[in-house]
């Protein structure tokens, strides 16, 4: 699955996906406000509302919420410390602080590392590297 988020300024979403997340841009349609961007495995599409995605604008007008209410992204990276870094840099707060969280799976538990943060839109981006137990 790809997620498509629909967005209202493509730069500064790009700073954030781009320049603080990681992800790399694959393509652009800038006529459209439209970036298809790669992390690993992971791809993302940021399509501009009333430019190229304009299927839920009129929805988007009369709510004026935030648009990515309930969303939350998991996105496993491979440097977490340097996302960090890049966030704090940026004067980004999160919203759910640095830690490490063990999960429950089928199978055992799994460990991450992890912190939320929002992204201009009301993205959640959950951005998290794996972690052993200690002996």
């Amino acid at each position: 699955m790809t997620p498509e988020l629909g967005i209202r300024d493509l730069k500064r979403s790009l700073d954030f996906w781009v320049g603080i997340i990681g992800f790399a841009v694959r393509y652009t349609r800038p006529e459209e406000g439209f970036a298809m961007l790669g992390l690993g495995p992971a791809r993302l599409m940021l399509a501009s509302i009333n430019l190229g995605r304009t299927f839920d604008a009129a929805r988007v007008r009369a709510e004026g919420a935030p648009l990515g209410l309930g969303m939350n992204l998991e996105i496993e990276v491979t440097d977490l410390d340097a996302l960090v870094g890049r966030a704090t840099r940026s004067g980004l707060t999160p919203l759910l602080p640095l830690e490490t969280r063990w999960y429950r799976t089928g199978t055992g538990v799994v460990g991450q590392r992890q912190l939320v943060l929002a992204d201009p839109d009301g993205y959640l981006a959950r951005p998290f590297t794996e972690v052993t137990a200690s002996a």
